[in-house]
């Protein structure tokens, strides 16, 4: 009897396992949008590109889902090589080439019908922070080109850059980043 018990709670407990499914992502076609005050004249717009990670999504129970991704510090993109090169200054990042900037799920609160907030931990410039992140699913079906499963997400969030030891001329250059990051995942084969 008692391995009858056992081999149903491992099989109970195998089955929710693998209700998330594995999801990569589209390098390709993820982002990280920020921007900040210019001293009052004007909003200063960057990117980050480079994604690597992956999503445990559980279409279910959206829940039970988990998100790890990381990107290279270097790889922000302002538009203008002198401002780049000097954010991975000390100035503010300091960053050397193996530098990454780090986010992990630590739980998925359901606001509605493909809405949630995203809690984790973001790791950038040596320093973890909580964040929540404002999430849409923006579809979850079979990509048309790559024939296999595919999901999009778009989520939103204000960080201030001060948490991060990234101040450097604060509060005349806004110390309040507005970020947007959208993104795409395939399934795991």
């Amino acid at each position: 009897m008692k391995s009858l018990v056992l081999a149903a709670l491992l099989s109970a407990s195998a089955s929710m396992a693998m209700a998330a499914e594995k999801y990569v992502l589209d390098a390709s076609h993820s982002q990280v949008v920020f921007s900040y005050n210019h001293l009052g004249f004007s909003t200063t717009y960057g990117m980050f590109s480079g994604f690597e990670g992956e999503i445990m999504f559980d279409e279910a129970d959206p829940a039970n889902s988990s998100v790890a991704v990381s990107m290279p510090t270097k790889s922000m993109f302002t538009g203008w090589e002198k401002r780049d090169a000097h954010f991975m200054s000390d100035d503010f990042f300091g960053a050397s080439d193996d530098d990454m900037i780090t986010f992990k799920s630590t739980s998925i609160e359901v606001t509605g019908e493909g809405t949630a907030n995203i809690t984790g931990d973001l790791t950038m410039n040596d320093v973890t922070k909580s964040v929540v992140l404002a999430t849409n699913l923006n579809q979850l079906s079979e990509h048309p080109m790559a024939k296999k499963p595919w999901a999009g997400f778009n989520a939103t969030t204000t960080l201030l850059r001060s948490d991060f030891g990234v101040d450097k001329f604060a509060p005349f250059v806004g110390d309040e980043i507005a970020v947007t990051i959208s993104l795409e995942a395939m399934k795991a084969e």
